[in-house]
């Protein structure tokens, strides 16, 4: 039986409107449609609502009491935490230089311990930034081994680092690295069982001369870290900070025989003098 013009007509009208509405639905509903290369790709609806990540909330710093003690060269700061990763080798990169003292906190939001000061016996101050968290950033404390301080990001900016020191104890060597690449290599002295190296993340505090012709005419680098127990020193050493120093005696390489510095020939110190800066960080593991 053949079918009306006006039947056909709403036929056709009723499958384009039905066409209409699943187009709209899978559309809303978001689905895929080929482009021009054939791939599907995906379709998101224009009313689609978006989420954001909320921002951590930064945790306030205490004021610092007036009495707070200030870092020196011979009295390191208490109260502080342990590094967390002492015998990390990953490279840090970034570093504080204080232009004011700045207190050191105890955690995010934590206690005010102690103040890093912008210089130490003369040294600039220049401490690698270890941990960065909540608006807080951690860095490695001088006078003190394996510590850590916390202080705000505010009021400072950082600054670059390059370099890094890795001395192994187990092997006597000591190896420069620049942006995590091997530069040099040296066989060195290390400290006695008695007086040992210390182990863990410490820095380069600076440069100091040296007497002596034992040392090369060179000066030494100053390392951040102390000895472990100064009582087994001699009492003029006891004050001293542990350093990286030329020797000319060369039987001292590959052997334990320093009262804690690391013992390096005469040109690996001159390379060392010329290349790296306060606040590079050296990494001493077993």
């Amino acid at each position: 039986m053949p079918i009306s013009r006006t039947r056909l007509y709403l036929t056709l009208t009723v499958i384009a409107l039905v066409v209409a509405v699943l187009a709209g639905i899978r559309l809303t509903r978001g689905g895929t449609e080929p482009d021009e290369s054939g791939l599907a790709q995906p379709i998101v609806s224009a009313a689609a609502p978006t989420s954001a990540t909320p921002s951590a909330t930064v945790p306030p710093a205490a004021e610092p009491p007036a009495d707070l003690p200030v870092i020196a060269y011979a009295k390191g700061p208490r109260g502080l935490p342990a590094d967390p990763d002492p015998t990390s080798v990953v490279p840090i990169t970034e570093a504080l230089r204080p232009a004011e003292r700045k207190a050191l906190y105890d955690a995010p939001g934590g206690h005010p311990r102690a103040y890093l000061p912008p210089r130490i016996s003369g040294l600039a101050v220049v401490v690698p930034i270890v941990a960065r968290q909540n608006g807080w950033a951690a860095v490695l404390t001088p006078s003190s081994n394996r510590t850590i301080g916390w202080l705000p990001e505010t009021g400072w900016s950082p600054e670059p680092v390059r370099d890094q020191i890795i001395v192994s104890l187990g092997k006597r060597r000591m190896t420069w690295l620049r942006e995590g690449a091997e530069q040099d290599r040296w066989t060195v002295a290390i400290g006695t069982d008695k007086t040992p190296t210390p182990h863990g993340r410490t820095f380069v505090l600076g440069r100091t001369g040296t007497s002596g012709a034992v040392y090369a005419g060179l000066d030494a680098l100053v390392l951040g870290s102390v000895p472990e127990e100064p009582e087994k020193l001699a009492p003029s050493l006891r004050a001293a900070h542990t350093g990286i120093h030329a020797w000319t005696n060369t039987s001292a390489f590959g052997r334990d025989v320093s009262n804690g510095c690391v013992r390096t020939p005469a040109a690996g110190m001159r390379t060392l003098l010329a290349q790296v800066d306060p606040g590079t960080p050296v990494v001493v593991t077993a």
